[in-house]
């Protein structure tokens, strides 16, 4: 483990951590030479060697949990584990190349200053090299190994993220030099979340809410932004539409650094995978353990919940697929799952799941009722 790489960590004293690091353009291009001048030396030394890339390996067994020493936040952390990706084996050969591809454009994106998407990022690479990148998942993955091996963040690569979120609720934000909006005049579609987390770090927030709530579904979020829930409980709603993207976790951190009294709920599907996406806001993922820990929260989940099944019909339960329970044997296994293993263990012995949309039989207008009744009880976990 260099020194170098121990001591610009974040987190220096607990040197299990491996972090990504924010760097200047003129840095990762050095760190992109490096890599280059390293592979050509090895292929023109006398003795050439098997050429391979070393990453920090993203697996669960080179993972764990960190609990904050001056907070209650716990997040995801990678340790220095290495695993690479070789010249020569058959099933790394494409891997491999693909980091080389995605290093190449990284370096040009940055020379011109520029930000580009994963989705453009794909469209480009599909372009210049069809017969490596056939799919979006490929770059994704490339990506990964490429902040892996240069230890920066995907922004510090040129690389924005694709956001899907939105916010809406008790929330002043200005970007610099520009006029203050109101998020609780929007319509139900709310304030849409930017990609680049350069534009968020330097938003400037005033609020008078008492409550942060992530909500899994855009649906549900519309609904109760249609509902001016907030007008009733005074609170910022936001939502990632699904699986949460780094954009709106960087903006909902820095909500909770902004408003460290404000509780942070979660309003997701009782699932396998609304369990993974409250843990995702929570903890951080493994897969993006290198810069994922940054944007970690100390989120309580709010509801669905097993107490809930009593407020639904019978018939509202739908049966876990084997997607589901692929899911659930995933969180099971995983060091996260802390004080939730109880309500996943009674999904997976009663063999069904409850979206929240359930909750919809006793009216559209019950679900503010729900929120409002958990809250003043402070009924979460």
């Amino acid at each position: 483990m260099e020194p170098d790489l121990v001591k610009s960590s974040l987190f220096y004293a607990d040197q299990r951590l491996c972090s990504a690091e924010i760097l200047s353009p003129s840095e990762v291009r050095a760190r992109i030479e490096v890599a280059v001048l390293n592979f050509l030396k090895i292929l023109t030394s006398p003795t050439p060697a098997v050429a391979t890339l070393p990453l920090v390996s993203r697996t669960s067994d080179n993972s764990g949990l960190r609990h904050g020493l001056l907070s209650d936040v716990s997040s995801v952390f990678l340790s220095h584990s290495i695993c690479t990706r070789s010249l020569t084996r058959a099933n790394d050969a494409k891997a491999f190349i693909r980091v080389w591809k995605v290093m190449e454009i990284c370096f040009q994106v940055l020379h011109q200053g520029k930000l580009v998407t994963q989705r453009e990022l794909f469209y480009k690479l599909l372009s210049d090299s069809p017969e490596f990148f056939t799919s979006q998942r490929q770059v994704n993955i490339t990506v990964q190994d490429v902040v892996a091996l240069l230890r920066c963040t995907r922004q510090s690569l040129g690389i924005m993220a694709s956001s899907r979120g939105a916010i809406i609720g008790r929330l002043l934000l200005q970007e610099p030099g520009e006029e203050i909006i109101d998020c609780s005049v929007l319509g139900q579609a709310g304030h849409v979340i930017s990609g680049d987390l350069n534009l968020l770090s330097k938003l400037v927030f005033h609020s008078d809410a008492r409550y942060i709530i992530i909500v899994e579904k855009d649906a549900i979020f519309q609904r109760l932004a249609e509902d001016r829930l907030f007008n009733q409980i005074p609170c910022i709603l936001i939502t990632a539409k699904g699986y949460p993207d780094i954009a709106t976790r960087f903006i909902l951190h820095r909500l909770n650094q902004n408003f460290p009294d404000l509780p942070v709920l979660a309003l997701v599907d009782w699932n396998p995978a609304g369990l993974a996406i409250l843990c995702t806001y929570k903890f951080g993922s493994i897969t993006m353990g290198l810069e994922s820990y940054r944007y970690a929260c100390n989120v309580k989940w709010l509801g669905l919940r097993g107490d809930d099944l009593q407020l639904v019909p019978q018939h509202s339960l739908v049966q876990l697929k084997p997607r589901d329970l692929q899911i659930a044997r995933s969180l099971m296994s995983s060091k996260l799952l802390q004080t939730y293993a109880a309500e996943l263990t009674i999904m997976v012995e009663i063999g069904h799941k409850v979206e929240i949309e359930a909750l919809y039989c006793h009216g559209f207008d019950f679900l503010g009722k729900y929120i409002a009744g958990k809250i003043v009880q402070a009924d979460y976990i």
